[in-house]
This record gives structure tokens, C-alpha cells and sequence, in this order.
């Protein structure tokens, strides 16, 4: 919890007593629905929750935006953008059942209104959103695909609409074909090692009906 308040101290009491409850409800549940490793629960706020805020340095999310979290798993990034940005709205998907009730029972704990979870294939999910979002679930030529259609035409952010997407390591092949996209180091924005070769990978889509 003190990562959080580290680098990002101007959080409304409510946020942070949001972010105080993550770790007690992810253990809670954790023990019922293994979604996250025994060494990642112990380093929840490190290699979770502070990661999927790496997207926050990044880019802020404007009132009534809509962000689609795909593969969210047991809710990251979702959940941590969702208490961040609490006037905008996130729709958390995964096909795995047991992590999507992960993901509602965290809700539900935190009391989140701006969250929605669906246990489907994205593809199978309707809807445009302004940004997407997601953690290395797919290289990036699959996931485009899987979000084709699916990124809204008009863009309220300076920005353009587009994908967030947390990955590590040499990412020169995987984003040979997309000139547009830009990578953040979070190493720029974080200090703990753990960040090193973490980043956030900004893909700005062009809208195709």
C-alpha cells in the first residue's frame, strides 16, 4: 500500500481505503479461486496493482470514457483503473468463469460502480470503447485482431483512441509492422527493479466499421 501512496499521493480518501481493501479481498479469494501465484499475492500491490497503474502514468481517462479490459483475469488492469478513474466506465472480460467471479466478488467488496465484467470471448463482446486495455495476454498481431472493430471513431482525448497494452521485455519484432505505435518504459515512472523491462505499449487504432 505505501507503493501506492509513493506515486500517487493525491488520492481521495476513498481511493485509498479502495486500494487498502484490495489485498484482503485477493487473499480471500485467492484461497477459494487460485487466480494469482502465491508469490505474486505476496506482492500484490508490486506486481499487480501498481503495475496495472503504469497505464495511469501513461494516459488519464477523461469522465465517462469507456475502456474495454481484455483477458482481465482476476481484474488487472481493470480493477486498479476502475478505483483511479472512478467517472469513467470499464468493461472487464475473460472467458475463464472462475476469474470473472473473482473479478465480481472484488466488485462487489469495493462497492465499484463503474465496473462491469463478462465472462466471454472478446470477440463475442459489443460495443466501441476510447481505449483498451490489457496485460501480455496475446502478442500484439493477435490482439489487434481479436479487438477489430471495437475502438471508438471519435476521440475525446488528446490521445488518439487506441490500445494500452502492458508487456516486457525486446518488443523490436513484435511491433515491426505497427509504425504509429510508442513505448513507454515504466522504468521512467516506477523505481522498484521489478520494472526494469516493463512497459506500456500505445497502439492508436484508425477506426474500421
Amino acid at each position: 500500500m505505501e507503493l501506492i501512496k509513493k506515486y500517487f499521493p493525491n488520492l481521495t480518501i476513498e481511493q485509498f481505503s479502495k486500494f487498502e481493501k484490495l489485498e484482503e479481498l485477493y487473499k480471500d479469494w485467492n484461497l477459494k479461486i487460485n487466480v494469482v501465484s502465491r508469490k505474486d499475492i505476496d506482492e500484490l500491490y508490486l506486481r499487480h496493482v501498481l503495475h496495472s497503474l503504469g497505464i495511469a502514468k501513461v494516459q488519464e481517462f477523461l469522465p465517462d470514457s469507456k475502456i474495454l479490459d481484455v483477458g482481465t483475469g482476476g481484474g488487472f488492469p481493470g480493477i486498479p483503473l476502475a478505483i483511479m478513474f472512478p467517472d469513467s466506465e470499464f468493461h472487464l472480460v475473460d472467458s475463464i468463469g472462475k476469474k470473472i467471479k473473482v473479478v465480481e466478488e472484488v466488485k462487489g467488496g469495493l462497492d465499484l460502480q463503474n465496473v462491469k465484467s463478462f465472462n466471454e470471448r472478446v470477440e463475442d463482446i459489443n460495443g466501441s470503447y476510447d481505449f483498451i486495455v490489457s496485460r501480455a495476454v496475446a502478442v500484439m498481431p493477435t490482439f489487434v485482431r481479436w479487438v477489430k472493430g471495437k475502438i471508438a471513431k471519435e476521440s475525446r482525448h488528446e490521445r488518439r483512441n487506441g490500445i494500452l497494452y502492458l508487456k516486457g521485455g525486446d518488443l523490436t519484432e513484435e511491433l515491426s509492422d505497427y509504425k504509429t505505435a510508442q513505448v513507454f518504459d515504466l522504468s521512467e515512472y516506477f523505481e522498484e527493479d521489478f520494472f526494469d523491462t516493463k512497459k506500456v505499449v500505445y497502439l492508436p487504432m484508425k477506426y474500421k466499421g
